[in-house]
């Protein structure tokens, strides 16, 4: 009887000495000589399982942000993720714990800070100067749900609208709330009878920061003073307002409308728009108002020093007196001078999405872009969730100087180039190049027709969006009142041919009616069988008979009346490897050979027999032939692999394909024979009797089989009440391993060739067959899968990789000085008409607003804590973060300071009253009086 070594058994050194009963003692290749063992290396302490990062597109995206400085983008998703892109190579991604959706994002520019909305009416400040950002402070909102944000820059004073209509302030440094709030009723006053409805905008004059517009749904519009803390202006229009954007100067702002309309309004006129634009809307007649388009649901109002003039155009004194929108002699004032001259300087950029007419079914979501005299109109393949504007300057009462425009799609993120006079732009069907200045297409091609008469494939040229297909159509998908084209009925290489006559024409009509009849049954037949096969194909063997699958989750139910006929009509091929290995029991060298597993466990090989190489290989045909080997493991088979004798894993043969009817290179010959490996055929060197081991896993048990001799040296039950779905033989610490995952959510790796396990940690429940069709393993401890339809998750299992994994990880922040701000100019500073700065500190501040309810919000402090304050310390906001953590580190000596300092003014104010006393009591009295 074995001894059993518990020593062993503890440390994991062996094969568990409790499986030792189950598994079969070392074969032997013939009687007397015994397996060489093989030097393990692996050990448990070189596993552990953490994630790395985190690729693909943001799934569900549903918010946007970008820092101009740092040149960070930030985008929210509804599962309350977050993802940020920096440098080239260098993204993170992060995830709110609630799981709500983000619903707006806010940079704090250039200090390393980031401030998140999210639907649950929570805001989070993100600290970004480390490489994995966390939270530093959260603030809940209770009685009232957060509909805008607004931060300026360099500001800590964060601007919050509700659903109320009113504005709270939150001090992003410590995250408390100012008891300055701006109510709905105080703003609105006698403007309107009813209730405004939600915040949809707030922003502060680029030239006036004491000025705040706010823009409610309802459609009224609202300059608030913050000293007066009164509405100076209110704007009121009669549709429902989406979005709001200001001019640089401050004079001018523009609204986006629910019926596709735009509002621009001069800040003194509040009575009505200085113009009123609806770009997608038919102009009528008569001077009525045109017809309603659908909803603009954001618009941005940027401008440009260079507006439409090209470079290098100069405009000189006569050219403006006498420009082409003006007769000949005809002398402009002063005003029509300047406002002439400003429009060939600037004309601004009017970017907007939506506003599409309703007659227009089927349009894709569009983009538009304005400038000057010039439209363009860039349709999208999916719905735009939001878009930004890419400035040169972080300064709002500055030229903008936009260069690009950023727009999230649901499925893709689009940059649009505004600094090129042409818009090009390709999707599925063709390409299109459009020169949006002079309002012409250039070139519009399908994809077939950008190869003329060299298309490999002899496609039919059709140009894109003449005539649209409904998706997936194919022979199945043919109805009774399709008309198939002439042409799609002929062959490729067939002619023209005369036509045909009444009676040919109704039994051709005849015959293709049957055929369509005859096809749509065969193709229905087709379609279940190919599904029920996939099914079968793409789950485990025990889930196979029956398929309950409820909540996304898995439930196993086997019928105990399926027969052994059942079982073998529903056996599928699972795995297939090419190798050159030992066939049967008696070959004493390896041949090629082809291993296949199936669905119910078992393992065929098949020989193959090769023609020399060269052109015999091309033209001598390839013999195949069952070696009637059969090996049987429980569950269906997952994997196989091939070790030497020194346990190093055996590449699949394989060989590098080339076109033989062209002429090789020397360099591409040498190429291919540095690319071809040693096992596909083995050197003369090698031994011809030398030992193999195929290692084998199914959803069940992994087996290690010794060949020639195919005797079992090693056996594992990897599972008993679960299953396996994926299982790979990959390279770590030049070392191989076995790595699974299971259904149950558990990650195992053994050592080969013994077995051993190395690692078994829970990481993840299988709650979607997503999961389980992308879950791979690959080697240097990586593995990943798709943890949504357009992300994926990489993790890794090596320690090493793990203790590294910080210094692996990129920087987000990188220290970048701030843009000095817009030079006011002589003039500007010498009669006042520059940007008009705030001491918000002073309006906000406890001292003058007082405090906040308690009960309106809640505080809660985030996992970065003070550290993460003190590394986010810097710039304007920083050096105050500082200030307050000295504060609260020297608070009780301020405290005593404080005492001291009073007492002390007590003291002065008794004796000054003494004095003064004194000074009365002696004042008429002569010197001899004393």
């Amino acid at each position: 009887m074995r001894k059993f070594n518990i020593r062993k058994v503890l440390d994991g050194l062996t094969a568990g000495s409790s499986s030792a009963s189950q598994q079969p003692p070392p074969q032997q290749h013939t009687p007397g000589s015994r397996e060489p063992e093989i030097q393990e290396t692996l050990q448990s302490e070189h596993f552990q399982l953490c994630k790395t990062v985190r690729h693909g597109f943001p799934y569900q995206p549903s918010a946007l942000a970008f820092d101009p400085v740092q040149k960070i983008l930030a985008v929210g998703t509804q599962t309350g993720a977050l993802r940020l892109f920096g440098r080239p190579g260098v993204e993170c991604y992060c995830q709110h714990d609630s799981g709500s959706a983000v619903i707006q994002l806010q940079f704090l520019i250039n200090e390393g800070a980031l401030v998140s909305a999210l639907a649950d009416d929570t805001l989070h400040l993100w600290n970004l100067r480390q490489k994995r950002p966390a939270i530093l402070h959260s603030l809940k909102f209770c009685r009232e749900r957060i509909t805008f944000c607004h931060l300026p820059f360099q500001s800590k004073w964060l601007y919050v609208g509700t659903e109320r209509g009113n504005i709270h302030i939150v001090n992003v440094e410590s995250f408390t709330l100012s008891g300055y709030v701006i109510m709905w009723n105080k703003a609105i006053e006698l403007s309107s009878k009813s209730h405004p409805g939600p915040i949809v905008h707030i922003s502060d004059n680029p030239m006036d920061e004491g000025k705040l517009l706010i823009g409610f749904e309802s459609g009224t519009v609202v300059l608030w003073d913050l000293k007066s803390k009164k509405g100076d202006y209110r704007y009121t229009y009669d549709e429902a307002i989406h979005s709001v954007a200001w001019h640089h100067e401050g004079k001018q702002f523009i609204c986006s409308h629910s019926d596709g309309t735009l509002t621009i309004w001069n800040v003194r006129s509040p009575a009505k728009p200085v113009q009123t634009i609806t770009p997608h809307g038919k102009q009528l007649k008569d001077g009525k108002k045109p017809e309603p388009c659908k909803p603009i649901l954001k618009v941005e109002f940027k401008t440009s020093r260079s507006g439409s003039c090209r470079q290098g155009q100069v405009f000189n004194k006569k050219q403006l007196w006498m420009g082409s929108n003006f007769q000949a002699g005809t002398p402009l004032n002063s005003w029509e001078f300047c406002t002439t001259y400003r429009s060939l300087e600037e004309e601004p950029f009017i970017i907007l999405s939506g506003g599409l007419s309703y007659d227009t079914v089927g349009r894709r979501p569009c983009l538009t872009v304005m400038h000057g005299k010039s439209t363009a109109v860039l349709e999208m393949d999916y719905s735009i969730v939001d878009f930004l504007t890419l400035c040169e300057t972080p300064y709002t009462n500055d030229f903008q100087e936009p260069y690009a425009v950023v727009v999230l799609l649901e499925k893709d993120l689009v940059l649009i180039d505004l600094a090129q006079n042409g818009v090009v732009f390709g999707n599925c069907n063709g390409i299109a190049i459009v020169d949006y200045l002079q309002k012409a297409v250039l070139l519009n091609l399908g994809t077939i027709e950008l190869y003329g008469s060299n298309d490999p494939y002899r496609r039919e040229p059709r140009s894109p969006r003449k005539s649209r297909q409904p998706s997936g159509a194919g022979l199945c998908d043919i109805n009774e009142g399709t008309v198939v084209p002439e042409d799609r009925c002929k062959s490729p290489t067939s002619g023209s041919s005369s036509p045909l006559n009444s009676d040919d024409e109704q039994k051709m009509n005849n015959f293709i009616e049957k055929v369509k009849t005859k096809s749509r049954k065969f193709s229905k037949m087709v379609a279940s069988d190919i599904a029920k096969m996939s099914r079968k194909l793409s789950l485990p063997t025990d889930l196979k008979p029956d398929l309950d699958v409820k909540d996304n989750s898995f439930s196993r139910s086997r019928s105990s009346s399926v027969t052994s006929i059942d079982k073998e009509s529903r056996e599928a091929i699972s795995a297939l490897h090419f190798c050159e290995t030992f066939t049967r029991k008696a070959d004493s060298s390896p041949s090629p050979c082809l291993w296949v597993g199936t669905t119910l466990g078992t393992v065929l090989v098949i020989a193959l027999n090769l023609p020399p190489g060269g052109e015999q290989r091309l033209l001598q045909p390839v013999i195949v032939s069952p070696s009637g080997t059969v090996l049987r493991l429980k569950g269906g088979i997952l994997r196989m692999a091939f070790l030497d004798t020194t346990g190093c894993l055996v590449p699949p043969a394989y060989e590098s394909w080339r076109e033989h009817n062209v002429p090789e290179e020397k360099d591409e010959k040498e190429k291919l024979k540095k690319k071809r490996p040693v096992s596909v055929s083995p050197s003369s060197s090698q031994e011809i009797n030398e030992n193999q081991y195929a290692v084998i896993c199914s959803e069940k048990q992994a087996k290690v089989i010794a060949l020639p001799t195919q005797n079992c040296a090693y056996k594992q039950n990897i599972t008993e009440t679960s299953f396996v779905l994926r299982g790979d033989i990959v390279a770590l610490s030049n070392s191989i391993c076995l790595a699974c995952f299971c259904a149950n959510g558990h990650i195992m790796t053994f050592s080969l060739p013994s077995l051993r396990p190395l690692l078994d940690v829970y990481y993840l429940p299988l709650t979607n067959m997503r999961i389980a069709r992308t879950f791979c393993f690959t080697n240097n401890g990586q593995a990943l899968y798709l943890v949504s339809p357009t992300e994926i998750q990489r993790l890794t299992y090596s320690q090493e990789t793990c203790e590294n994994l910080q210094e692996m990880l990129g920087e987000l922040f990188t220290p970048v000085e701030t843009p000095e701000a817009p030079n006011r100019g002589f003039f500007k500073g010498l009669f006042g008409g520059g940007a008009q700065s705030l001491d918000r500190e002073e309006l906000f501040g406890e001292s003058s607003s007082g405090k906040a309810s308690r009960s309106l919000a809640q505080h809660i402090p985030g996992p970065g804590g003070i550290e993460g304050v003190k590394g986010a310390a810097s710039g304007v906001v920083g050096e105050l973060a500082r200030a307050r953590l000295a504060l609260d580190e020297r608070g009780q000596k301020l405290g005593d300071l404080e005492e001291r300092t009073a007492a002390m003014l007590s003291s002065a104010d008794s004796f000054s009253k003494h004095a003064h006393e004194m000074m009365l009591k002696y004042k008429d009295k002569k010197w001899y009086q004393f």
